[in-house]
């Protein structure tokens, strides 16, 4: 009898089994079946969630207390602290490598140079001067930094913002590239063109890809052949520069300071307490980050180092935070997405705030049809037509960087203006030409926030919630970078 209701058990549960095995996914809204080729095969491919990037950390979102927690030694007060939600996001784990990017050099010169394209290559190159002051010896790292074999994994400095949002848009490709390779959609090619190399804008843009394999994607409906498409979940968000609300909450990580939705401490740096030394008795009086210690002191006393770094160092130096990334706290300050203002943290949203946005869509011929790459292959994008969006409520023009900050536009006292800017230049003060000649702000559209503390520079720049700027094609050698990604989907990881 036990053997019988054991069989009965096991016919039962392999009966269940194959039901749902067998049993077809329908639509809750009208019935019909999914990926059935009679009822004009709609496709819904299974899908779990948006996989980790390589690099990257996952980051699960929340509220914190944005903004300055330090005392402001600079007396600038642009940062002032208020409460503002992020969502989930990937951020990568370490700064940018030298060796990270000398793979993209490498690429790019294999790519552009042989079809006459050598701007592309030498643009993207870091100006290693910058290591040069005119009352000190740094030779040695001007020319060695970035290429000899001991500071591989250094982070990349001498980098602009440009060429930190192009070396992302790079990496959003080849991972995509890879995906589809390792997939068996597309094939891999040892020589990329100008014209054909991988880009993920172009594969989503247009149907025919020299590089699609025979084991392409058909429509369940025509058998015709496809490429994989967003719906389809192998392809990735792009890698971006992480905003500067991103930045500053992952580095505070209050992940590991917070008890049934309370914060218990409030940080001052990413790590707990008010000093670089760690208290953990097994380390006690460890630095956990690389800054200048005070007024000449770059590294301590030989035999008894403080941060062992008289410059940057390895990426994977000293003691990650509470979210598993290192280096938020020093080494070298971090380009962020935004766009630099004083009063940021009042005109800027709670929810996911940032200063930058310059609404894009692809580029149309007269036919309605997306345009051809350019000369370096690179799908063409134009602004959003302002025309179309004169009946908005959310937004009504494309460029939205100075949004009620100033701007003619959302300047309720035009009279003021009107003999200030010419007459073909742009109204807004915060645009050069704007200006007398030969006299303009320093803070202007161009104008990028870098964020965290840095070999050459104080303690007080640790602080998350302390804020610099720079223009987006200038770079220094205490400014590398680190790449962010969306997260799609549920703000709570899958375990």
């Amino acid at each position: 009898m036990k053997r019988q209701r054991t069989l009965l058990v096991l016919g039962a549960m392999l009966c269940t089994m194959a039901f749902f095995g067998c049993s077809k996914e329908v639509s809750r809204t009208t019935g019909w079946e999914y990926n059935n080729a009679k009822n004009g095969g709609f496709e819904v491919r299974p899908y779990q969630e948006q996989i980790t990037g390589p690099g990257l950390v996952f980051i699960e979102g929340g509220r914190f207390t944005m903004g300055a927690v330090e005392e402001d030694v600079m007396r600038e007060y642009n940062n002032v602290p208020r409460t503002v939600t992020v969502s989930s996001f990937y951020m990568d784990e370490t700064e940018v490598t030298n060796i990270a990017y000398l793979e993209y050099l490498w690429w790019l010169k294999r790519v552009f140079v042989p079809a006459d394209f050598v701007s592309v290559y030498t643009n993207a190159l870091p100006d290693t001067t910058v290591w040069r002051e005119r009352l000190t010896y740094n030779e040695p790292y001007v020319e060695y930094y970035l290429r000899y074999p001991d500071y591989r994994n250094y982070p990349v400095v001498g980098v602009s913002w440009t060429q930190a949002m192009n070396y992302c848009t790079w990496r959003t490709d080849r991972v995509n590239e890879q995906l589809l390779v390792d997939a068996g959609l597309i094939n891999m090619t040892n020589e990329p063109t100008v014209e054909g190399y991988f880009s993920t804008e172009a594969y989503l843009s247009y149907a025919d890809y020299e590089q699609n394999s025979d084991k392409r994607l058909q429509y369940i409906s025509t058998g015709e052949e496809r490429n994989a498409t967003l719906e389809d979940g192998i392809l990735l968000p792009r890698y971006r520069l992480p905003t500067e609300a991103e930045w500053e909450y992952a580095a505070l990580a209050l992940v590991g300071n917070t008890l049934d939705g309370r914060v218990l401490e409030r940080r001052t740096y990413p790590w707990n307490g008010q000093i670089t030394r760690t208290d953990d008795k097994k380390y006690y009086g460890e630095f956990v980050a690389n800054t200048r210690r005070g007024r000449g002191d770059y590294m301590g006393i030989a035999g008894d180092l403080n941060d062992g770094s008289v410059y940057t160092n390895d990426v994977y130096s000293y003691w990650p935070n509470d979210f598993g990334l290192y280096n938020m706290g020093g080494n070298v300050a971090e380009w962020v997405l935004d766009v630099y203002r004083p009063m940021s943290s009042q005109d800027v949203d709670e929810l996911n705030p940032f200063r930058g946005n310059v609404y894009m869509t692809k580029k149309l011929d007269d036919e309605g049809a997306i345009e051809e790459r350019d000369s370096i292959g690179n799908v063409p994008m134009i602004p959003v037509s302002d025309f179309k969006n004169d009946r908005r409520r959310n937004y009504r023009s494309a460029d939205n960087r100075n949004y009620l900050d100033g701007d003619w536009g959302s300047n309720l006292d035009q009279e003021q203006w009107k003999n200030k800017p010419s007459e073909e230049s742009t109204t807004n003060m915060y645009d050069k030409s704007s200006y007398p000649s030969g006299t303009y702000s320093l803070v202007s559209d161009n104008t990028r926030v870098y964020k965290g503390g840095d070999w050459r520079h104080i303690q007080y720049f640790a602080s998350p919630g302390t804020r610099r700027y720079l223009d987006q094609d200038e770079s220094a050698a205490y400014i590398g970078f680190r790449c962010a990604m969306a997260r799609m989907g549920s703000s709570v990881k899958r375990k």
